[in-house]
């Protein structure tokens, strides 16, 4: 860090030659860093350990807050009820949506700690739900860091165990794009937890460029289609035949189907049309907050 009448006080120096080390480090061995006023890696890794900050006080002051959104099936008379987990962080009354804080915890290896936090909850949560309704499912999203953690199958496994609940009513959720990218252990980890009865949908299926020659290695229960693709089905010849095509594929190999983005009644009724079975999106409903998991109620 060059010393000048422009480089403020020694405290301002040292923060500044802290946050080159930080960034010569991140940009791999042996490296250099000088540190510039304008600096954009300096100022993504200032904003990076800010975040990360309250990443960790909201792992440790239980500040996350858990939203749902209801998967609506397109059978008549389904019973129960499903919905999708969400996750929110909370500074200072401010609910933060994932996009904010998920790729710094992931930058940082923090997210096989958030999707701990998440199964702990969701499983209290559906502990209450099924003490109303035996037929209520809860689907929980899994991070690719998680998928390669070690420990991460016992942790669940023992979660479950501890809870008491039945682990069909639970639904796991993977991307598309990382159980490609780590198929081995995305294998390990779901023929782990359905041995137990639990059940595992592929998330935004149709983004990956082999989606079908990957789909007969994995064994899912569910194909959630790709948004992108569902969006503008009704106005979309093309959009249509990738959502017909996947239901279809699913279908022959015994997956249920789930829409997402399903944003109007045009696009539901094509998903009925099409035979979809679930549909999810604002025209089914908004995420919602999780009222049985109140701050107090949430600790442990």
């Amino acid at each position: 860090v060059p010393i000048s009448a422009n480089s403020g006080s020694i405290t301002d120096i040292l923060s500044a030659a802290d946050s080159a080390c930080y960034a010569a480090k991140d940009s791999g061995k042996s490296k250099v860093h000088v540190f510039e006023q304008d600096d954009l890696a300096l100022a993504r890794h200032k904003g990076d350990m800010q975040r990360l900050q309250q990443i960790r006080s909201a792992l440790e002051g239980n500040h996350f807050r858990l939203y749902e959104q209801t998967i609506q099936s397109l059978e008549e008379d389904s019973p129960g009820y499903y919905t999708e987990i969400l996750l929110r962080m909370n500074i200072d009354g401010e609910l933060l949506l994932p996009y904010n804080f998920l790729p710094v915890a992931e930058r940082y290896h923090l997210m096989p700690a958030i999707d701990r936090w998440v199964v702990k909850n969701a499983l209290r949560l559906l502990k209450t739900r099924c003490e109303v309704n035996e037929s209520v499912r809860l689907s929980v999203n899994l991070s690719g860091q998680s998928l390669c953690d070690e420990g991460f199958l016992e942790f669940v496994l023992d979660e479950i165990h501890v809870s008491g609940v039945p682990a069909d009513r639970l639904c796991f959720e993977i991307t598309e794009t990382t159980a490609i990218a780590n198929m081995t252990r995305a294998i390990h980890l779901i023929n782990g937890l359905k041995r137990q009865g639990c059940r595992f949908a592929l998330d935004d299926f149709g983004s990956g460029l082999s989606s079908f020659i990957y789909l007969k290695n994995l064994p899912v229960d569910y194909l959630k289609i790709d948004g992108a693709f569902v969006k503008d089905m009704h106005t979309n010849s093309i959009d249509r035949a990738m959502v017909e095509s996947i239901n279809q594929i699913g279908h022959l190999m015994g997956i249920k189907t789930v829409a997402e983005f399903v944003t109007n009644a045009d696009v539901m009724a094509e998903c009925r049309a099409l035979g979809v079975d679930y549909v999810q999106g604002y025209h089914i409903s908004r995420p919602q907050l999780v009222e049985d998991l109140l701050p107090e109620a949430a600790a442990r």
